[in-house]
C-alpha cells in the first residue's frame, strides 16, 4: 500500500483590477467650487468697473451682516422703492442704518440740496454780522453801542453777545432793570433781526459774587435779565412767535477768565438756523 501524504491544500485568490475604476468623485466637487469661485471673481471685477463709489457703498451696506437692514438702506417705502439696486439716487448714502426717519421725506437722496441751503443761510447770517459790525461799509449799530457787542457765526446760528463794560453796565447792579444803553441795544437788535425770519434764543449770564452767599440769586437774575431783553424787543415790534427759548445760565459759563469780571455779565442772542 502506498504511503499517503498530508500536503496542505493552497487556494490562491486572484484580485482583478479594472483600469479606470471609481475614484470617489471628489474632484468633481472641487472643480465645481473652483468654477463658482471664478464666476464670483469675474462678477466682482465687473461690478467694480461698472458701478460708482456710492453704489458700491450701498451694496456693501446691504450685504454687511452687522448693519441692520431697514428702510434707510433703500430709497423708498418698500424694497428699493420700486427702483433698481443700481439706481444711484436711492442707495444709502451714509451706511449707518437705524435712523428714525424715512429718507423718502428728506427731499433728496444726495443731501446736496440741504448743503446748499445751509451755505446760503450761512451767507445771510454773515451778511447780517457784517452789517452790525460795519464791515459792509454801513453799520446798523452806533459806535457807543458797538463796544458792548461781539458776534460769531456758528453751527447753531448767528451768536450775538451784549455785555457789560467797566463803568457801563447794561442793567442796574443786582437787578434786571435795564440801563438806557440796554434799551438802545434792544431796539437795534429788533431792527437787525427784522431782515430775516429766523427764530431767536436768548440766554442770560451773570458774573460770580466775591463771597459765598447763603441764597445765590444768580439763576433768577440771569433768567430775569434775559426775559427783560425779550420784553424790550417785543415792545420794539419783535414777533413773540419767533422766540424759541429764554434761559438763565447764572455764573456757570463765564466769558472771561476771572469769574468776577464785568465781561461775564452778558446777554446772548442767537439767530437760530432754520434746521435747529
Amino acid at each position: 500500500m502506498a504511503a499517503q501524504t498530508n500536503a496542505p491544500i493552497v487556494i490562491k485568490k486572484v484580485k482583478k483590477v479594472v483600469a479606470g475604476g471609481h475614484h470617489g468623485g471628489a474632484w468633481k466637487v472641487a472643480y465645481a467650487d473652483f468654477v463658482t469661485a471664478m464666476m464670483a471673481f469675474f462678477m466682482l471685477m465687473w461690478l467694480l468697473n461698472a458701478t460708482t463709489e456710492k453704489q458700491r457703498k450701498g451694496l456693501a451696506d446691504y450685504f454687511a451682516p452687522t448693519v441692520p437692514i431697514i428702510r434707510v438702506s433703500g430709497g423708498g417705502d418698500g424694497s428699493f422703492g420700486g427702483d433698481s439696486v443700481f439706481t444711484e439716487e436711492t442707495l444709502a448714502q451714509t451706511g449707518h442704518g437705524g435712523l428714525p426717519r424715512n429718507p423718502a421725506d428728506s427731499g433728496g437722496g444726495t443731501g446736496s440740496g440741504s448743503d446748499g441751503e445751509k451755505a446760503g443761510e450761512t451767507a445771510v447770517l454773515e451778511e447780517i454780522e457784517s452789517m452790525m459790525s460795519g464791515h459792509s461799509g454801513e453799520s446798523m449799530v452806533g459806535d457807543r453801542a458797538m463796544r458792548h457787542i461781539v458776534t460769531e457765526v456758528t453751527d447753531e446760528g448767528l451768536v450775538i453777545e451784549l455785555f457789560d463794560l467797566d463803568g457801563e453796565p447794561l442793567f442796574g447792579a443786582g437787578t434786571a432793570t435795564p440801563e438806557p444803553v440796554m434799551s438802545d441795544l434792544a431796539g437795534m437788535m429788533t431792527r437787525v433781526f427784522a431782515l430775516v425770519e429766523n427764530q431767536l434764543a436768548l440766554g442770560g449770564h451773570v458774573r460770580s459774587k466775591p463771597v459765598v452767599l447763603v441764597e445765590n440769586d444768580a439763576w433768577d437774575l440771569s433768567a430775569q435779565r434775559a426775559d427783560m431783553v425779550r420784553r424790550l424787543m417785543e415792545t420794539e415790534g419783535f414777533s413773540p412767535q419767533r422766540v424759541q427759548r429764554v434761559t438763565g445760565h447764572a455764573d456757570r459759563d463765564p466769558a472771561a477768565r476771572n469769574p468776577m469780571a464785568a465781561r461775564n455779565n452778558r446777554i446772548k442772542l442767537i439767530l437760530l438756523r432754520s434746521d435747529i
